[in-house]
C-alpha cells in the first residue's frame, strides 16, 4: 500500500512512519519546504497548496498535523496559530479527495485524520464513547471543525477516520516527557482536586490501533484512541510515584495552574473526560498496554520490579 503521511515529523508521525514501512509498506511524507528525499513532497498548508496529482497516486492518507496545544499560553494570535496548524492543513488534505479529477479511481480509498478527546470537553465522572456529543470550549469548538474539515472527503466516497487521541505516552514527547523529570526529582504532585479523567494511550498502541484503523474497511467516522482503562489525575500520580519512589503530598491549587497556563489549566489540566475506546474494542483491537503502570514502565524504558 502506498501511504501518504502529513505530520510524518511528530511524536506519533515518526513511529508511525517506521511501523508503515515495517509493514512493506511505501511511505511519502509531506514536508513544508524542497524536498530533499525521494520519499517527500513538498506543500504548503497556509496557502493551500499541494501536489495534488502526486498525492493521488496513495491508497491512503494519514494526517497527523498539529502545533502543541500547550507549549504557550492561549493568546488569540496563538489560537488562530493552533487553529490553522490542524485545519488548514486538514482542508488542504481534502482536496486529495474532491475537485476536479477527483474519481474513484483517481483518489485514495482511505482519509485517516487526527483529531483528540478534547471534543468531550469537562464531562466530571460521565463516561463517553463515540456516540457522545461534543462539549464546550476552545478545545471542542476545535476539533469539531478539525473533524468536519476531514469528513468532507467522505463526500468523493473515502473511508474518512477521525482519531481522537488522548494524551499519548512516550518519553520522547507529550506529556511524560514534561512531567518525569519532575517524579524523578521528588516533585511530581496531583493537580488541583486529582479527580479529574485523564484518557491516555501508550505510543505504542496508538500505533498499533492506527495501523489496524487502516487495514479494517469497518472503521470509520470518530474512533476514540485511548486505552481501555482512563484514570484520574491522583491515580497517575500515584502511578508514576510508585515507580520513581517519591512525590509531594500536596497538590497544586487550581488558582496556581491557572496563574500559570491561563485557559489550558481549565479546559487541558483540569478538565475531566472519561473516555472509553468502544470502537477498537468492539472491533477487536488488541491493546497491548491496556492498564496504567505497564505503560508508563514501556513508555518510560524502564524495568518493572515485582516486590
Amino acid at each position: 500500500m502506498k501511504i501518504l503521511i502529513a505530520g510524518a515529523s511528530g511524536l506519533i508521525g515518526r513511529a508511525a512512519s517506521a511501523a508503515f514501512r515495517a509493514d512493506g509498506h511505501e511511505v511519502t511524507r509531506l514536508v513544508r519546504r524542497a524536498s530533499t528525499a525521494p520519499d517527500e513532497l513538498s506543500w504548503y498548508p497556509a496557502a493551500g497548496e499541494l501536489p495534488v496529482e502526486e498525492c493521488r497516486k496513495a491508497d491512503a492518507v494519514v494526517n497527523l498535523c498539529g502545533v502543541d496545544l500547550a507549549a504557550k499560553r492561549w493568546t488569540t494570535k496563538r489560537k488562530n496559530e493552533i487553529r490553522t496548524s490542524r485545519i488548514d492543513t486538514t482542508q488542504t488534505l481534502a482536496k486529495i479527495f474532491i475537485g476536479a479529477g477527483s474519481s474513484p479511481s483517481n483518489r485514495p480509498g482511505v482519509f485517516i485524520s487526527a483529531s483528540a478527546v478534547g471534543i468531550y470537553g469537562d464531562r466530571g465522572n460521565l463516561e463517553l464513547n463515540e456516540s457522545s456529543g461534543p462539549g464546550n470550549g476552545f478545545l471542542s469548538d476545535l476539533c469539531r471543525d478539525w473533524e468536519g474539515a476531514a469528513l468532507v472527503a467522505a463526500e468523493s466516497g473515502a473511508r474518512v477516520a477521525c482519531i481522537r487521541l488522548g494524551t499519548v505516552l512516550s518519553r520522547e514527547g507529550g506529556l511524560l516527557q514534561k512531567i518525569s523529570p519532575y517524579y524523578r526529582a521528588g516533585l511530581g504532585c496531583t493537580l488541583g482536586t486529582g479527580r479529574q479523567w485523564m484518557s491516555w494511550i501508550e505510543l505504542e498502541d496508538a500505533v498499533g490501533a492506527l495501523r489496524f484503523s487502516l487495514a479494517e474497511a469497518a472503521m470509520s467516522g470518530p474512533i476514540n484512541f485511548v486505552a481501555p482503562n482512563s484514570v484520574t489525575n491522583s491515580g497517575l500520580t500515584r502511578a508514576l510515584g510508585r515507580i520513581f519512589g517519591h512525590q509531594l503530598p500536596m497538590p497544586v491549587p487550581p488558582v496556581v495552574l491557572r496563574i500559570l497556563y491561563g485557559q489550558i489549566a481549565d479546559e487541558a489540566l483540569l478538565a475531566s473526560a472519561h473516555v472509553v475506546p468502544m470502537k477498537l474494542v468492539r472491533a477487536g483491537y488488541p491493546f497491548r498496554y491496556p492498564n496504567l503502570e505497564d505503560a508508563l514502565y514501556q513508555a518510560l524504558a524502564m524495568e518493572k520490579t515485582e516486590p
